[in-house]
């Protein structure tokens, strides 16, 4: 079997084939750190998260890389209106930016590079392509000269002159054509610059992914990705600049997840549906809201609404139920059982992990891979109604059970650890007070963890626990 990834540059499912064999270089558009992260931010972290956990999976080492865009016009203007620096409130939004995606368990990348630290390379950058005729100075900035490059508009699709002809830019003289992009502005008042060959100014947005690619991935990598919007002109400029610099193929594969919607409608202040990502996280979980995001095709749209979540909740919480179930039977059941029900739950097990692995080889398909995570649920289930289960074939449910949680980024053990020392207490005075058949006081402590939403289940073993 080998995975299958479509490519927005060739708009096929192809199948993937890495530049070195066993290693994958991986780039993935970071954010503008001028503000928290909205649900809309958090997909393209949680998918192409997921996407590096199944490459390892599957054995390659992947190289992580995910910028930070600290220097910004719109950093500059938060900063200016919070009376602080730019660097301030950037380290102060990189540090909640990495807690949001740490919230909901997003690995961190293995490189995190920043433009303000990134400066020297892209000024180099900019100057070799002034050098090669494919830039120009202009009164101070820098711009591409999109013309030179003849295949311009090849990921987004566009012919150059179709996209001259609907160019909605500012008229700006200082530029050669309407579609030239800016590689280095000049320096205006108050604004945070460094010094370049060409005065005062700082890096456009466009240059800074193409030069932190090329210091820490080199000239060409295997995956680049970020959600849809930057299609065009980000990752059209990206690969313009890129392969006019180095005349070799910027990206082999390019990614893209599908925006999403709040309630069948597109996020937006004005609307007052703008959510924020800590805020559902502390409402909700991140367990809950990576489940969600992922239940979905990344490619396509996803409509974020309370439905839609609570079914993810009881989704998520009847494969967390089927993953306690087989714990809590380990600790009772026998070392061997039958050998033709050991031979059948063998297959069953072999037959899922294979049908996981064919969902997720096929253009990273989540929401197909949490169908056989829930079928895993339902044959794990199926299992134990047995009177001979034996502890060897629940700790293979339980391994598989692993094996897709962690490629999905799910903790199941989770709610074990959210079991605090007052609810601890509780269930143990229940215990006692159900042995000294005071059913009163045990009904009472029932109802008070209901309200804590723990809900405890008697059964042949014991209480069992699990949250609402």
């Amino acid at each position: 079997m080998s995975i299958r990834l479509f490519n927005t540059l060739t708009r096929q499912k192809e199948e993937f084939i890495s530049l070195e064999p066993g290693k994958v270089k991986m780039y993935v558009c970071g954010p503008t750190v001028y503000n928290y992260i909205h649900i809309g931010n958090a997909r393209p972290a949680i998918v192409f998260d997921t996407l590096r956990r199944y490459l390892k999976y599957r054995g390659y080492a992947v190289t992580f890389v995910q910028n930070i865009t600290d220097v910004d016009d719109k950093l500059i203007r938060a900063a200016n209106q919070e009376n602080t620096t730019v660097k301030e409130l950037a380290d102060r939004y990189t540090e909640a930016y990495n807690a949001d995606l740490a919230s909901l368990n997003v690995l961190p990348p293995d490189i995190q590079p920043r433009v303000m630290e990134t400066i020297p390379e892209i000024i180099d950058f900019v100057q070799g392509l002034v050098e090669k005729g494919f830039a120009y100075e202009s009164e101070g900035d820098v711009y591409f000269r999109t013309g030179r490059f003849n295949e311009y508009g090849k990921l987004s699709h566009q012919p150059l002159e179709e996209l001259q002809a609907g160019a909605r830019v500012e008229v700006n003289e200082k530029k050669e054509s309407p579609l030239d992009f800016a590689l280095w502005k000049s320096a205006k008042p108050g604004e945070i610059t460094w010094e370049s060959p060409w005065g005062l100014g700082r890096p456009g947005w466009h240059i800074e992914c193409s030069a932190m690619a090329l210091k820490f991935l080199g000239e060409t990598m295997d995956i680049h990705a970020g959600g849809t919007d930057l299609v065009f002109p980000h990752h059209e400029n990206e690969i313009a600049q890129s392969e006019c610099l180095t005349g070799k193929v910027f990206a082999r594969y390019w990614l893209h997840n599908g925006m999403l919607n709040i309630d069948n409608e597109k996020m937006s202040k004005s609307l007052g549906n703008f959510l924020l990502t800590r805020e559902l996280v502390e409402r909700y979980s991140g367990q809950l809201i990576r489940f969600f995001l992922l239940s979905g095709h990344y490619r396509g749209p996803i409509n974020f609404s309370q439905d839609l979540l609570d079914q993810a909740a009881n989704g998520l919480d009847r494969i967390k139920t089927a993953y306690t179930n087989v714990l809590h039977r380990m600790e009772t059941a026998r070392p061997e059982e039958p050998n033709g029900l050991a031979e059948e739950q063998s297959a069953t097990i072999s037959r899922l992990r294979e049908q996981f692995i064919a969902e997720m080889d096929d253009d990273l398909n989540t929401a197909n891979g949490i169908t056989v995570l829930f079928e895993v649920a339902k044959e794990a289930n199926l299992y134990l109604r047995n009177d001979n289960v034996g502890r060897e074939q629940l700790e293979a449910y339980r391994q598989l059970f692993h094996e897709f949680a962690e490629v999905l980024g799910l903790k199941l053990d989770q709610a074990e650890e959210l079991l605090d020392e007052e609810i601890e207490k509780l269930i143990a005075e229940r215990t006692e007070a159900r042995k000294a058949r005071n059913f009163a006081r045990s009904d009472e402590i029932r109802d008070l963890l209901t309200e804590k939403g723990i809900i405890l289940e008697d059964t042949p073993q014991g209480v069992r626990w699990r949250r609402k």
